[in-house]
Formats: structure tokens, C-alpha cells, sequence
């Protein structure tokens, strides 16, 4: 998968001011409405096992991937797993230097050349990529899946494990039922939104059915090419029982696995 956008690769030697200063052109740039041909409902229900032969159901799905990351001392390892209809079709990694430690807000100048990295080496060409990262619900809307799906021009999702900006329409913490999501509005923390635009959802994709404990949600947002709602649809459609999305659930095992290869 190519870089389209060359001039938004992330530059870990930029200054802070010039960092923030490229995430508000990113953002500029950004589509946050609907442009993409994958229909979450053409998406099969996801196995929690991991296939690898399609079936014919599966062989006219949408491919989907999914990235995350792990971290050996000073290097990131980023994993790409393409799947189709609940089959794994593809999957790689790569391993890059971070450059600069972990700033809130700047993920993907530390994180971004391995992913890019990563992609470069995929055969296929994903329909949608699912980021664990944030997207639109970022202080300048332009988390790690945003600046991602921007430079290589797909539409993405961002799927992260915790809400780092924007106010949500009622408390987090209250566990909710398997389905729910819960919509997220832009707040003075996001400078680059109107007040009380939609920019993601908490969503829960999974839940204990002791009542003694619960599962927080995922924060989704869209990266790229996606609306809030189409996002969230995404996430729903490809989640197998599991807290995570099936293949950023596979990513992350991925990256686990192939980490264990750096020396």
C-alpha cells in the first residue's frame, strides 16, 4: 500500500509547534463523511477462531485490516493483518526506530513510520483499515488513524482502549449492554471542531454478565473517508466476543508474536 500523501509522513525531527502545525493540515485534509465501498451489513459475522480458507460467502466480503503496535526498548513493532469475511488473507509486520518518546496528542510521529512501514509490505489493498489509535477524537482531529488513513488515502477507523479528549453523552463507567454505544461530542479540548459536533463513539462490544464487574468500551472514532456512525457500524460488524475488534484483535497478536523476533 503506497503513501499518497508524501508531505504528511510522519517527521519525528519536526519541532512540537511544527507537529501540531501538520496534524491541523491533516485534519483540513481529512474526510470525515462517508466515502468508501465496504457496507458494514455485507460484513459475515467474524469467528473467534482464525481462519484461513474463504468460503464463498467470504470470498465477495470486504478485506479488512487491522493495526496495532508493540514495543521492544526503543523500537515499535507494527503488525498488519488483512482479513475477509472471518479469514486471515494476509498478514506482516514491521520494525521501526522511535525517534521520540510518548507526547499525548503526537502518537503518530512516534508510532507512524512503522505502520507506514508496515503497510508498504501488504499485497492487498484493505477497503477499510481499523487503527488502534485514535481518529477524529483528538485534541486537532488528528489522531494516529486519522493521520494514517490521510497519508495512504484509505478509509480508516480509529479504535482506541481510552478517551482522550471530547465529552460523552452520559458517564463511561457504568457498563453497559453488548451493542451500545454511547455518542461523543467535540469539547474546548478539541480546537479544531465546533462545539458538540459528533465525533465517535464509546462503543461496547463486549459484556460480562456478572453484574460484580464489566468491561469498559472501546472509544471509536473516524480516521478517514468514514462518519462517526459508519465507524462505530464497522466495529460492531467485526467484532467476534471479544473486547476488540477481530482483526485489531489479530494485529495485536500479531505484533505480541512478532516482537518476540527482535533482537
Amino acid at each position: 500500500m503506497r503513501v499518497v500523501r508524501p508531505e504528511f509522513v510522519p517527521d519525528p525531527s519536526l519541532s512540537r509547534e511544527a507537529m501540531e502545525t501538520l496534524q491541523r493540515e491533516i485534519a483540513e485534509t481529512a474526510v470525515f463523511d462517508d466515502d468508501l465501498s465496504v457496507d458494514p451489513e455485507t460484513i459475515p459475522a467474524s469467528s473467534d477462531s482464525e481462519q484461513t480458507t474463504l468460503s464463498d460467502e467470504a470470498a465477495s466480503a470486504p478485506l479488512v485490516a487491522g493495526v496495532d503496535q508493540a514495543f521492544v526498548d526503543d523500537r515499535a513493532v507494527s503488525a498488519v493483518v488483512v482479513t475477509q469475511g472471518g479469514a486471515v488473507v494476509e498478514r506482516t509486520h514491521a520494525v521501526e526506530r522511535t525517534e521520540i518518546p510518548y507526547v499525548p496528542g503526537l502518537l503518530s510521529f512516534r508510532e507512524g513510520s512503522a505502520i507506514l512501514a508496515a503497510l508498504d509490505r501488504i499485497e492487498h489493498d484493505p477497503d477499510v483499515l481499523l487503527v488502534d489509535g485514535s481518529g477524529r477524537i483528538h485534541f486537532r482531529e488528528a489522531g494516529l488513524a486519522t493521520h494514517v488513513g490521510v497519508t495512504v488515502d484509505v478509509p480508516t477507523v480509529g479504535v482506541a482502549k481510552n478517551l482522550l479528549c471530547g465529552a460523552p453523552e452520559r458517564p463511561l463507567d457504568g457498563g453497559f449492554p453488548e451493542g451500545t454505544r454511547v455518542p461523543i461530542h467535540a469539547d474546548d479540548a478539541i480546537e479544531t471542531a465546533t462545539a458538540g459536533t459528533h465525533v465517535g463513539d464509546a462503543v461496547q462490544t463486549r459484556q460480562y454478565d456478572s453484574p460484580n464487574r464489566h468491561v469498559n468500551p472501546l472509544v471509536v472514532s473516524p480516521g478517514h473517508r468514514a462518519s462517526a456512525e459508519t465507524a462505530t457500524d464497522l466495529v460492531l460488524a467485526t467484532a467476534a466476543g471479544y473486547k476488540l475488534p477481530e482483526p485489531t484483535r489479530l494485529a495485536d497478536r500479531a505484533a505480541d508474536e512478532a516482537k518476540t523476533e527482535v533482537p
